[in-house]
């Protein structure tokens, strides 16, 4: 995402969101307490354009997306969204899906990590938006259920197809997009859906942990490796090697390579800049 900006401003407010931004942690929280944090075509379009602004803003070095009450995000709003889209024609309804997949696109092409701290229901677009995270930290009350064939739509949503069989195999995607069935915090750490478990209540105070200790590492290094990780699912092993070879020489070129060998020298903690 390029850092340069046209003549207008950053949002100062979010209606769908709540956002804060502390020393290089932004985050991001679902506030629809009341609705399991269900998502509008406002709140995704919120998402859409607040990630782009964030991916421009070269303060933010990590972002935690998270959900406020008993749950991370129970998909879209079943009035407000799927009641909505039957009277939709099907231009409209393209506009639509196209605007989902463009929130997951801005969470993969985000140059920070992205870490969605998961308790309680995370279903339907909720599960996608933690599957695109890079990180996904959950307590054990956390469920994921890709509940898109429950309605009659096809599992492959918002990108679903293409991410989940990347995270955790062919097999275990084909079960949870073809049937939609809830998968439980210990079941989904167990076939790598979940990157940490955490004791009860506490997902948002490790993600948050997980969020400073990326914050205060490397930022240039670990933007190129998110991009390399994106970009390289779908090369062959010689144009990913390619890729490696010339993002290897321009970071060795930068001041965090050479920080660290004088931090070494000096037998002292890296200063990093992300530069």
């Amino acid at each position: 995402m390029s850092p340069f900006t046209g003549s207008a401003a950053r949002t100062p407010d979010w209606r769908h969101l709540r956002v804060d931004l502390t020393d290089g942690v932004a985050t991001v929280t679902l506030a629809r307490p009341d609705k399991l944090n269900a998502l509008t075509f406002e709140a995704y379009a919120d998402l859409r354009d607040l990630l782009a602004e964030l991916s421009r803003e070269r303060c933010v070095r990590a972002l935690v997306l998270t959900g406020e009450g008993r749950g991370f995000c129970s998909g879209g709003d079943v009035d407000e969204i799927i009641g909505a889209t039957l009277s939709m024609d099907t231009a409209r309804l393209l506009d639509f899906n196209r605007m989902t997949g463009q929130v997951v696109r801005a969470v993969r092409e985000a140059p920070f990590p992205v870490i969605a701290a998961v308790h309680g229901v995370a279903a339907g677009a909720g599960a996608v938006l933690a599957l695109a995270a890079d990180f996904r930290v959950a307590d054990p009350s956390a469920r994921f259920a890709f509940l898109f064939t429950r309605v009659g739509l096809s599992g492959g949503d918002m990108g679903a197809a293409y991410l989940l069989p990347r995270v955790v195999g062919l097999g275990h995607a084909t079960r949870l997009l073809m049937l939609g069935e809830p998968v439980r915090a210990p079941e989904a750490e167990r076939i790598g859906l979940i990157s940490e478990l955490t004791d009860e209540g506490r997902a948002d105070e490790a993600a948050h942990s997980l969020a400073r200790r990326l914050a205060d590492g490397p930022a240039l290094a670990y933007a190129q490796t998110k991009a390399l990780l994106t970009a390289e699912l779908d090369m062959p092993l010689a144009a990913a090697v390619e890729l490696d070879a010339s993002t290897q020489a321009l970071l060795m070129n930068g001041e965090d390579y050479a920080e660290f060998h004088a931090a070494f020298t000096e037998k002292r903690p890296p200063k990093w800049q992300g530069r």
